[in-house]
């Protein structure tokens, strides 16, 4: 009805061409949509903006009104509503390396599972309980184990039950908690830099020796075997020693300028 839309009225600009409109999912979360009215309007749809990870086209006619788009909002809102508890969950109790601060179009995270390790997943918003795509990150004796239990247990993955216990069980772990990382010696700043973020990158690149296992950042490790006189290339892999441990280091380069 026109009263709950008048409700639902967040912001109007003076000309009338910016409309944003509030809506609660069944989940109790917030969502806007931003609707830009366009000089042929009603004859042509209003633009509509939203933080969804999956493309909003409307069904419009020169009939049409903005409370059929905001209707169609809120249909799209209920299809969305399990991908949404998916990365809920995941954002809760697990630490999300990246993004810092997720938006709700995000479809990825990297979770740390401790050791110096994460896992990268991207979860389809269509089908937000099968199994994501996966990607370990770490050094190999942490990494390798963990990517023969997915093989091995992939039968075991349930779509009924949520992405995070999948995880569990598939993986045989327990994702570690923030605030039970930070208390152990768990690091993630760099050991060339000594930061966390670098120009929007994490460290991702890790010491494969047990006994060090100390991050860094692929531009810092890049830079610092690059101005070692043992350090060789092959194609866009360098191969030089740890700038802790001393121990072989290979850095393989992804998307990088020579």
């Amino acid at each position: 009805t026109k009263d709950s839309f008048q409700f639902r009225l967040v912001f109007v600009d003076t000309c009338l061409s910016t409309i944003k409109l509030k809506a609660e999912d069944a989940s109790g979360r917030k969502h806007l949509i931003t609707l830009k009215l366009k000089a042929k309007y009603p004859a042509e749809s209003p633009d509509c903006f939203v933080d969804f990870p999956v493309p909003f086209s409307v069904s419009w006619t020169p009939q049409s009104s903005l409370i059929s788009i905001y209707g169609q909002f809120l249909a799209a809102l209920e299809s969305l509503k399990a991908f949404w508890d998916v990365m809920d969950e995941i954002d809760e109790k697990t630490w999300v390396l990246e993004p810092e601060k997720p938006t709700r179009s995000a479809t990825a995270r990297r979770i740390a599972l401790g050791n110096n390790a994460s896992i990268h997943i991207e979860v389809d918003p269509k089908h937000p309980t099968m199994l994501p795509e996966c990607c370990f990150l770490g050094a190999d004796h942490v990494v390798k184990p963990l990517g023969i239990k997915l093989s091995r247990n992939i039968h075991l993955w349930d779509p009924e039950n949520s992405l995070l216990q999948n995880l569990k069980d598939v993986l045989e772990i327990d994702f570690p908690a923030r605030t039970n990382l930070e208390k152990s010696d768990f690091s993630m700043d760099c050991g060339i830099c000594y930061s966390y973020q670098l120009d929007g990158a994490i460290p991702d690149q890790v010491c494969d020796n047990p006994q060090c296992a100390q991050p860094f950042h692929q531009i810092c490790l890049y830079e610092w075997l690059r101005g070692l006189l043992t350090s060789r290339q092959s194609f866009n892999i360098i191969f030089g020693e740890c700038p802790y441990c001393s121990k072989p280091i290979t850095l393989k380069m992804s998307g990088r300028k020579s």
